[in-house]
């Protein structure tokens, strides 16, 4: 029962993880003549907060490297608006 029990939470888990990374593709998916630059998006992020160290593309989605409150993160906007869509 416990096998069981372990299985499904694990199966649960690998689901949800799946579902956010596609929930944030589908944020990403403007067209990439209406995408803000690099520039901006590193701006953006600054004013948020952000300690940047590095944008770059990945699933249509900007990711920004750097720091905010004291700890790495890696932040996913969408490319067109800056809007932030997720994190990791």
């Amino acid at each position: 029962m416990k096998k069981l029990i372990a299985l499904s939470l694990i199966t649960f888990a690998s689901f949800a993880g799946f579902a956010q990374a596609e929930d944030e593709s589908t944020k990403c998916d403007a067209p990439k003549d209406t995408w803000m630059t690099e520039e901006a998006m590193k701006a953006k992020a600054t004013d948020m907060g952000y300690d940047v160290r590095q944008v770059k593309v990945e699933d249509g989605c900007y990711e920004v490297y750097g720091i905010k409150d004291g700890k790495k993160v890696e932040a996913i906007f969408n490319p067109a608006t800056g809007e932030q869509v997720g994190a990791e």
